[in-house]
Formats: C-alpha cells, structure tokens, sequence
C-alpha cells in the first residue's frame, strides 16, 4: 500500500518549491514525476522540489530537484524556504542552524522579522569570459560559481533583452557542460543592481539566490573589493548579500503557503 506523500508550496522572492518532507528516506522522486509535480498546468506547480532528509551524519540534507527533474548542487531560495520549515516544523529548536546540500553545509539564521539569513561559501569569479546569444543579440559574461555555475551580463535594459524562457547558447560550448544560470544585470548605483535570470531547467524565475550571490560577487570584484554588501531587485523581490571572512550571506523572506497531499498515482509505475 502506497504511503501518502505531505508536501507543502514556499517561496523566496516568489521563486517557489514543493517541499517534500522524507526524514526516513522512503520517497524516491523520478525525474518524471518531478516533471509532473512541477508542471503548473495539471501539477502542483513550481520552480523545483525540495525533499527533506537527513545525511549519515544526521543533519538535515537538501535534496534540491530542477522543474525539469535534473539535479542541482545549490538552490539559494530554496535554501531559506528550507531553514523556514525546518525552524517552523519545529525540526530544529534554535534560530540558528547547520544543514547539508550538494554544495555542502549551509548556516542558517533565522530573523524575527521571518526572513532568513544562509551563510555559505563565497562565490568563485571564472577567469574567462563567455559569449551568451538570446534573441539575435549577442553579450559579454562572466562566468562565476556559487556554487552553482553563471554567466552574468551587465546590460543598459533589462526590458529589452526579451524573453527569457529559452536558454541562451553559450560560447565556447565547453566552459559550462552541464549548462549554465544565465544572469542580466543593470546597475542602480555601485551597490545596488537589478537582475533577471534564466534558470537552467526552470526558465526564467522571478528570483534566484545563488545567482544572486553570483551578481553581488562580480559587483564586489568590479569595485575592488571595496563594496561589502549588494542590494538585489529582482521581479519577485530584494535580496541582499554581504561579504564578510571568505563568506557570503544572503539574507531575504521566506514564506510558507498551503500545505496537501500529492496524488498518489503520480508514484504509481
């Protein structure tokens, strides 16, 4: 007899997710049926899927699932939805906490304002640049890991750049073989950008933490490393980062919303 499977919706910066709670580790999610969960037409509908288990070490682990069923090693948004309903669901006691990702342990705090600060490593600038092609335009970007790879590109309009739901082409080919996040950003003033994103897997997103991360990271560098905090806006809100000991922090809301129970034949073989 099939089990049922709880799952709950939750956004940062309107990028939001299917939480999925395993902690003994009995849900296994095909890439299909992520497809079909994710599906905002006939499924719950979402940017990806957050399953929560534990690792061998018993700390809470962060099985991040793309819309598209692929794997990621880091989903910043989703990092802070996921600290939100561990703190909520009174898995953890404290307001500040350790779990385990793909891309390795992530700090979480959480604020009494409800947002939620993730502490993790800081983001690693590529040293070449990469060509991004969308929509008969051709753009300059650099490539960073955060840890998730990006290509950012400072543009005078984020408007006129157009759609985004299709994966720019990058060239060389070679520089980002399991693809690439793609980011344009406008700057507001030294400290401060806008962005829009193609996320690889989901298309364009209202938000996107690590690329987040990944902007502020090349905003510092084009300072000298004289800027220590960047202020995001992205179409589903603002995010700040801030630098501090080889560190990034990200720090923005996280919301909890309804909660159910997914059909069980969308598990059956």
């Amino acid at each position: 007899m099939m089990i049922d499977i709880k799952f709950m919706k939750g956004h940062g910066t309107k990028n939001d997710f299917v939480l999925i709670p395993d902690l003994l580790d009995e849900i296994e999610i095909t890439p299909e049926q992520v497809i079909r969960i994710c599906d905002r037409s006939i499924g719950i509908g979402a940017d990806g899927i957050l399953r929560i288990s534990k690792d061998p070490n018993n700390l809470f682990f962060m099985d991040y699932r793309n819309a598209d069923g692929s794997i990621a090693e880091m989903c910043g948004n989703g990092a802070r939805v996921f600290a939100q309903y561990l703190y909520s669901h009174h898995l953890v006691t404290n307001k500040e906490f350790d779990f385990q990702t793909r891309a390795g342990v992530v700090h979480a705090q959480i604020h009494d304002d409800q947002s939620v600060s993730v502490t993790t490593k800081e983001a690693i600038l590529r040293p070449t640049f990469v060509e991004v092609s969308l929509n008969g335009k051709k753009y300059q970007a650099q490539g960073v890991d955060a840890p998730n790879p990006h290509a950012v590109s400072f543009v005078d309009d984020l408007a006129a750049i157009g759609s985004l739901e299709k994966a720019p082409e990058i060239s060389p080919t070679t520089e980002f073989p399991l693809g690439v996040n793609v980011e344009f950003v406008k700057t507001i003033s030294p400290a401060h950008v806008a962005m829009r994103v193609h996320e690889r897997g989901s298309g364009e997103t209202l938000s996107c933490g690590t690329g987040a991360c990944a902007v502020a990271a090349v905003v510092r560098d084009r300072s000298d490393n004289k800027i220590d905090s960047v202020t995001i806006d992205l179409p589903g809100g603002t995010l700040n980062i801030t630098f501090k000991n080889g560190e990034m922090i990200m720090r923005g809301p996280a919301v909890l919303e309804e909660e159910g129970i997914i059909p069980p034949e969308w598990f059956s073989n």
